[in-house]
């Protein structure tokens, strides 16, 4: 349902039940799926593609180009899925040609003021709170919060089922199952309380416990401990996440609480 006071270029394809409320701007290349809401005043520009059942609140500005003096005009892409809620002012930039796209996955939360910069890959069920920003090509997986004023910092990688305490400054990576605060951010334990909440058992968060006691609380650096827990701990889902994560970091993991950062 389009209102005679928004804006909508012939070429957008926008489902029959989308409602577009008075004063919103939309933009040739653009795709919005079925049941979605798009409120007063919010922009999207072309190259956004919006799932089912999304909600964008008003003065959200969703695909404009990138914040990035190497970009240069390249056609890219936000992909937003279903069930999205963007609050009021979010900020998405589309991607550069170095990705091509930037993606939100299902069911997240993107509370007022959020900035997702070019080529962030955001997972299912994420939830960023209100003004956290995220710089360049950060990648949050499954499930992962990030707290209220939280900084980013490009090419960091927020793991799975992880919670980031708000205000943080975060310029290394978060691995999964955990929690980071303090500043430097710091590890300060898993996330048990969303792991139950998420249905993990007693005995695999405790199982998850052990391994990051041996990553952050026992005289190892990052190297020893990986080792000690690929020859002593069984194989699971979970220890193959943590390892695989590890393995695959390249800004290296945030520091262990009152201890220096290893390497």
């Amino acid at each position: 349902m389009n209102q005679p006071l928004a804006y909508v270029h012939p070429q957008a394809k926008v489902a029959k039940n989308v409602v577009i409320e008075p004063f919103v701007n939309i933009e040739k290349n653009v795709e919005i799926g079925e049941g979605t809401w798009i409120g007063s005043n919010v922009t999207i520009m072309e190259g956004a593609r919006i799932g089912k059942n999304c909600k964008v609140f008003p003065g959200a500005v969703i695909s404009a180009i990138p914040q990035d003096l190497k970009f240069d005009g390249e056609d890219t892409l936000v992909k937003i899925g279903d069930n999205v809620t963007v609050r009021e002012f979010v900020t998405i930039n589309r991607g550069t040609k170095a990705n091509n796209e930037t993606v939100i996955g299902n069911n997240c939360l993107l509370m007022a003021y959020v900035h997702i910069a070019h080529d962030c890959i955001i997972g299912n069920n994420v939830i960023l709170a209100n003004a956290a920003t995220l710089a360049g090509h950060i990648t949050i997986d499954d499930y992962a919060i990030i707290g209220g004023m939280t900084a980013v910092h490009q090419f960091v990688q927020v793991g799975a089922h992880s919670f980031l305490s708000g205000g943080c400054l975060v310029r290394k990576d978060v691995p999964p199952f955990t929690k980071g605060a303090r500043e430097p951010l710091s590890y300060v334990g898993i996330n048990s309380v969303g792991l139950r909440r998420r249905g993990f058992s007693n005995e695999r968060i405790n199982a998850i416990q052990d391994i990051y006691r041996t990553i952050y609380l026992k005289d190892y650096n990052v190297t020893q401990a990986t080792a000690i827990i690929e020859a002593d701990v069984p194989a699971t889902p979970d220890r193959d996440e943590i390892l695989t994560f590890i393995q695959k970091s390249t800004r290296g993991l945030m520091k262990g609480y009152g201890r220096l950062e290893r390497k």
